[in-house]
């Protein structure tokens, strides 16, 4: 097991191809995926196909940047996952942030535990000069921790997507939180 951080009641590792399954039973539940595909049925296939081989290739283009496993110390279970990594069209210095987690790690402060650690990391061992986040407007709990976390929101944005796609509350639009190194700093 490859351990990228480790908080209090978290390990945080790579991913490997052992992990369809647990990716697929997150993946499933339609409350995770509420906001994501408006709860769509998880294909495995295509959790395997694409989704595992882009986590795994994030760790060898990119160090310190990629999605992370999220463990649960006391059980060593599967929560969920964090990533942190830029966006295609980013500089690699300004990563994006991002977190998935079981419903059972739900109202936890997992997400904002997770998230501060990686914040952590990348301003002070990774050079990083910005952190954006993105969720839909709706998204109370995502952006409540994205505001616990010092970010700032920085604009209210439409996507278009597939009507089957669509998640519940689409039409209000999404939301992107940001917060930089010295924004950080200030706070810590």
């Amino acid at each position: 097991m490859h351990v990228f951080l480790e908080t209090e009641r978290l390990i945080l590792r790579r991913f490997t191809e052992n992990d369809a399954d647990a990716l697929f039973e997150l993946y499933d539940d339609p409350a995770v995926m509420k906001y994501l595909n408006g709860g769509q049925p998880a294909d495995r296939a295509e959790i395997v196909t694409l989704d595992l081989p882009a986590f795994l290739g994030y760790y060898e283009r990119f160090p310190g940047y990629g999605f992370w496993a999220a463990i649960e110390k006391s059980t060593g279970d599967f929560l969920g996952w964090f990533h942190f990594r830029p966006r295609p069209h980013d500089p690699p210095d300004e990563p994006e942030l991002g977190y998935r987690l079981h419903r059972t790690a739900w109202g936890k402060g997992y997400g904002t535990e997770g998230s501060a650690a990686l914040l952590a990391k990348g301003f002070t061992e990774l050079g990083v000069r910005r952190v954006s986040a993105a969720t839909m407007v709706v998204n109370r709990a995502s952006r409540r921790v994205m505001e616990k976390l010092g970010m700032k929101l920085i604009r209210t944005y439409f996507e278009e997507f597939p009507e089957h796609e669509r998640a519940p509350g689409s039409e209000h639009g999404e939301v992107e939180y940001a917060i930089t190194r010295e924004e950080w700093l200030a706070r810590s």
